[in-house]
């Protein structure tokens, strides 16, 4: 058997197709299609590297690799690199092919704090700690059958208007000012400074899961004050990408209005899974999440090894 690496072709659909298959069974709590798999590869940013390696086993795609430098943050040599193997095609020198295949790529860049995700799972923490990582923070991954119901709609308080973001098809630069604040205060091993509006455009305005006409944001005294990202996959799965509140509106439950809001607009539009993240230590967020009916389905553990 002949195990190559080698680049997603993003004018070949089947490599796409390929590469998206392989991402949901190895990760079944995000969503994922060919067309957000060309996106994310022909948007990214230049400056951020960004590559889309796949292993080849006799001309069948078993495995994936997303690498790319933290262009966009104050600590320069800082990358990351995540692998997932399909479940059935493991112990075949997939991962280490891909993983040796991205630190060269990276070192070559002038990476040299590699991080990556990994699944918390016995066989995947040993082949991280076989290749020198440790282990840092870790996030949940959470699921909500919509078809079992969800907790009441709530009715905006008075001030506060709940719209959606096809509403600023206009304009959206204001979603972007919501978004880059709130992101700013995530939990993460790599500080990031969201700045780059033409970027966000690209990459995150027009990426082909984003579903503008559910993804709820809260207006308070006429602003921006919180919203709750949709994305769906044309099918029956949703997934709130992002649920934050901007610092001068926290505490009036606005993110967890937005968020009800959004989740109710889903199911009425016909879907029926939907998936979250958190990490493990935001307890008001998970409690929250718990509240709507989310259940911990799975836990991934961020890694981090020096390279050279």
């Amino acid at each position: 058997m002949t195990m190559i690496v080698r680049d997603l072709r993003p004018d070949v659909r089947a490599d796409a197709e390929a590469f998206s298959d392989t991402r949901r069974l190895a990760l079944p709590y995000m969503l994922s299609t060919p067309e957000s798999v060309v996106h994310t590869l022909t948007h990214a940013h230049p400056d951020a590297r960004f590559g889309q390696l796949i292993a080849e086993e006799d001309g069948e795609i078993i495995g994936t690799a997303q690498i790319s430098v933290a262009h966009d943050s104050p600590e320069p040599g800082q990358g990351s690199a995540n692998i997932y193997v399909r479940p059935d095609r493991r112990h075949r020198g997939a991962g280490s092919l891909l993983l040796r295949t991205a630190e060269e790529r990276l070192a070559a860049l002038g990476v040299r704090k590699l991080f990556a995700w990994v699944l918390d799972e016995p066989e995947n923490l040993a082949f991280a700690e076989r290749n020198g990582f440790r282990a840092s923070r870790s996030a949940y991954f959470l699921r909500l059958d919509l078809a079992a119901g969800l907790p009441p709609r709530q009715e905006p308080p008075a001030g506060v208007e709940l719209r959606t973001a096809a509403d600023f098809a206009d304009d959206p630069r204001p979603v972007f000012e919501l978004d880059a604040e709130t992101s700013s205060d995530e939990p993460s091993d790599i500080d990031v400074e969201f700045t780059d509006y033409e970027a966000w455009i690209e990459e995150t305005w027009k990426h082909p899961l984003l579903d503008r006409e559910l993804t709820t944001v809260a207006m308070a005294d006429g602003s921006p004050a919180a919203f709750s990202v949709a994305y769906t996959d044309g099918g029956t799965r949703y997934a709130t990408a992002m649920t934050g509140t901007a610092r001068a509106f926290r505490g009036r439950g606005l993110a967890k209005l937005a968020k009800n809001d959004s989740l109710h607009r889903a199911r009425a539009a016909g879907y029926t899974e939907a998936f979250t993240g958190n990490d493990t230590g935001n307890d008001p967020m998970i409690a929250i999440n718990k509240w709507f009916g989310y259940e911990i389905c799975a836990k991934e553990v961020r890694h981090v090894r020096e390279l050279g």
